[in-house]
């Protein structure tokens, strides 16, 4: 990559940073607080949906707004709302103002989210930057899970709830500072938004289709293993530091398999990464139940971490490739949709499951489903080669 393209790619970051940093403090803050004033679970429970379920619904909008409008004006609405909605924490820190704050900073987290991905597709100029530019995008997330709730966390013991919002108020403020003087690309032409028709018409290519699948496949795993580790740790009798230990060492397997994915770039395949990725999740979704000691799940969780952590830069790769270029906000849009509609559905489907065939069955059926996924991987490196956009 170019010094100028790295320069650039390093105020995106920042700016993805800074925003997701304040959802994900908000997302550790809020509950916390909830709890504290005797809400139940279940209250705790919506509470933390909404901070996706905005983004199910405003997800297609937010990508069809980025086509048109580019970079800057997608940020400065996410700037402007996610500020709103945390300085209302500030001013009235009660439940009923804490999921006006989770919808605000979802969704205004997942409409920058989808501008920012949009852009950066389009500073690259081959395959080859697509998957750098990707793998230190995904980095970004990573830091803010770290930054938001540490500081929100540090901040809450120190000085407390209003304290901590207010620092994650001021946030969003500094996306913008990143973003304002980057070089906005020309929008897509109106006669090019006039003939799109619908978003849901690109699900009638079918290699889009097959890797919205895989997309939805792969996040459900994300999932299953954050929703159940806390779950099988409890019943091998883990303490809470371990199974957070166990779970965050997930994280740092999934962060550095991306820090080193820039440098290898030029020698990896999407759909060959992709079926790897896959065919090895299956395997240890297999083992995990025959894991019981604290070292077992670790190791696995480790190697879990590198498998789904290599997989976001590729679909993003992927995605730019397969899809018409005036409408990659449209095909983002579609499959933030998706993910965060699984977010906030399959973890109440995994209880269920759970609670008729234990957890073991959960990692099985999971397992299996994307087992049997690897063949769409296979599929998709035929239909990226034959691919004309």
């Amino acid at each position: 990559m170019s010094a100028s393209l790295k320069a650039g790619l390093a105020r995106l970051i920042a700016a993805q940073v800074s925003l997701h940093a304040c959802m994900t403090g908000f997302r550790m803050a809020a509950p916390l607080m909830a709890l504290r004033e005797g809400h139940s679970p279940v209250a705790v429970g919506m509470l933390l949906a909404l901070f996706a379920l905005a983004q199910v619904f405003l997800a297609l909008p937010a990508g069809r707004y980025a086509d048109r409008r580019g970079l800057k004006k997608p940020m400065l609405l996410a700037v402007g709302v996610a500020t709103a909605g945390a300085a209302l924490a500030v001013a009235f820190p009660v439940f009923g103002v804490l999921c006006v704050t989770a919808l605000t900073c979802g969704g205004a987290t997942g409409l920058a989210m989808i501008a920012l991905q949009r852009h950066v597709g389009r500073l690259a100029s081959n395959a080859t930057e697509l998957k750098q530019v990707f793998s230190w995008m995904a980095i970004g997330p990573s830091i803010s899970n770290f930054i938001g709730p540490l500081a929100a966390g540090v901040l809450i013991d120190a000085e407390g709830f209003r304290a901590a919002y207010l620092l994650l108020a001021l946030l969003p403020s500094l996306a913008w500072f990143w973003v304002r003087r980057v070089v906005e690309q020309a929008p897509v032409a109106p006669d090019e938004r006039n003939t799109s028709g619908s978003s849901w018409n690109l699900l009638r290519d079918t290699a889009f289709r097959r890797l919205m699948l895989i997309n939805w496949l792969l996040s459900s795993c994300w999932d299953v293993h954050t929703f159940l580790v806390p779950v099988i740790g409890h019943e091998r009798h883990l303490s809470a530091t371990v199974i957070g230990t166990i779970l965050g060492a997930f994280a740092l397997a999934a962060t550095a398999v991306r820090l080193v994915m820039p440098w290898l770039a030029a020698h990896l395949r999407e759909p060959v990464v992709i079926g790897s990725a896959m065919a090895s999740t299956a395997l240890l979704f297999a083992a995990y139940p025959f894991a019981h000691n604290a070292w077992a799940m670790g190791g696995l969780s480790v190697l879990l971490g590198v498998a789904l952590g290599s997989v976001q830069p590729m679909i993003m790769s992927t995605l730019h490739q397969i899809t018409p270029r005036h409408r990659h906000g449209e095909a983002l849009g579609l499959r933030a949709m998706a993910i965060n509609g699984s977010s906030v559905v399959m973890p109440m489907l995994f209880g269920s499951v759970g609670t008729l065939l234990g957890v073991a069955g959960v990692f099985w059926i999971v397992g299996g489903m994307v087992g049997l996924g690897c063949r769409l991987a296979w599929l998709l490196l035929r239909e990226a080669g034959s691919a004309t956009h």
